[in-house]
């Protein structure tokens, strides 16, 4: 069955430990409900993107570690599902049901 991402954007600086009661509850019937209905293969809530560590090819062919997310975008990915649906339609529904719960901008996003 194919596999999609299902990401949680966040803006920079969001205080993950300041969600109401209400959205834990939300995201965690989400989950049993992903749970229940075996489609979720994996999931993970990620540390802020100013944590990130990364690798990135220098102009003389040298790679060079950097800090801080590779994308200054003003937003990034704060946690995600890996999910098994028959298709993109039916893994969005569940991107649309991670929108709600989260409260959040969410991506779908089918794995080769």
């Amino acid at each position: 069955m194919p596999q999609f991402l299902v990401a949680i954007h966040h803006p920079d600086g969001y205080d993950g430990s300041k969600e109401s009661p209400d959205m834990t509850r939300d995201i965690d019937a989400l989950n049993a409900e992903m749970v229940a209905k075996e489609v979720r293969v994996f999931v993970g809530g990620l540390h802020p993107s100013d944590e990130a560590k990364g690798w990135e090819m220098a102009a003389e062919g040298d790679v060079k570690v950097f800090e801080g997310p590779y994308l200054r975008t003003g937003e990034h990915v704060g946690g995600f599902w890996v999910i098994e649906a028959p298709s993109m339609d039916d893994a969005m529904e569940w991107g649309r049901k991670a929108a709600i719960a989260c409260r959040a901008p969410v991506e779908v996003r089918q794995f080769h």
